[in-house]
């Protein structure tokens, strides 16, 4: 994540990578609690020392965070820090599970399959009514993260 420095080699972490862009933290509850610290410290002050180094690196960076665990359920258990999430929650967006958002489900399954036609070259086609009832009763455990569209 910071990097560090060795006696003849340089290796740029990732927040040093990410300079004027956008860096997501994946799974960021599950992040231990002394590198929380630490990050809380990185965008607070906008900086970090890289390890084998005393000079700090200033750094300007985006930070997106995701979670699948309930940040509350992890706040209260101590299990994340208080601190840092209220420094990362400056904008949220709540990813409803499929569960929830079954009336959308139909529109979702349109839009992946003709953009799975078209990618392949193929006619679009649509999905036959028992199909979308049958996709409309699954109970959907989970979310949409790992759905990319493009």
């Amino acid at each position: 994540m910071f990097g560090r420095e060795g006696a003849s080699t340089r290796h740029p972490g990732k927040l040093e990578i990410g300079q004027k862009g956008t860096l997501l933290l994946d799974e960021i509850t599950e992040m231990p609690l002394p590198l929380q610290s630490r990050m809380f410290k990185v965008l607070q002050e906008k900086q970090f020392v890289r390890a084998g180094e005393a000079k700090p690196v200033e750094v300007d960076v985006r930070i997106l965070a995701a979670s699948s665990d309930k940040l509350d359920r992890a706040l209260a258990e101590k299990r994340f820090q208080a601190d840092l999430y209220y420094r990362l929650s400056a904008f949220t967006v709540h990813v409803p599970l499929c569960a929830i958002a079954r009336m959308k489900l139909k529109i979702l399954l349109r839009y992946s399959m003709h953009k799975v036609a078209k990618y392949y070259g193929l006619p679009a086609r649509d999905f036959t009514p028992s199909t979308l009832e049958a996709c409309q009763n699954h109970s959907w455990p989970g979310n949409l993260k790992n759905w990319k569209p493009s």
